[in-house]
């Protein structure tokens, strides 16, 4: 029987494993500078964009914290802040082409990993453990308030 301590470490190394080899394979194809963080921040801004402080709510971290993220980003090129046309005084992050690349990108990455890990696993079993972490994961894991929750 395995200990307790265990599992935590499991289901941890099995995240790092996959996003290492996500963002190895994002440096390879022209993202070098890609960090994990910056996936979380970039799915916050989704597709019709977000100020920062909604960005900052949806990340679980300030308004503060949030504005660095999106200056980082938009250095990287992966967002551009624009006038909100409802209010002019707020402005609204908005993906980039290249923002949005590096999402659809990862989005291919992580699909052509789960095929890995079904060659080498299984469908039964990747979709049984799929299932079962559905099944304990807060609110089924969407939403997830990783970024804020990693950085303390």
């Amino acid at each position: 029987m395995a200990e307790g301590y265990e599992l935590p470490l499991l289901l941890f190394a099995g995240f790092r494993s996959l996003i290492d080899e996500l963002h190895a394979e994002l440096a390879e194809r022209g993202h070098p500078d890609a960090r994990p963080a910056h996936g979380f921040a970039l799915q916050a801004v989704g597709v019709r964009g977000a100020t920062a402080s909604e960005i900052g709510r949806r990340l679980g971290v300030s308004k503060q914290a949030a504005g660095k993220t999106v200056e980082r980003l938009e250095a990287l090129g992966y967002v551009e802040r624009a006038d909100d046309p409802a209010d002019a005084r707020r402005k609204i992050v908005r993906l980039t082409r290249r923002g949005t690349e590096v999402l659809a990108l990862s989005a291919e990455i992580f699909d052509r990993l789960r095929g890995a890990w079904v060659a080498r696993l299984g469908e039964d079993r990747v979709t049984g453990m799929e299932e079962a972490l559905r099944e304990v994961a807060p609110g089924g894991a969407t939403g997830l308030d990783a970024a804020s929750w990693m950085t303390g």
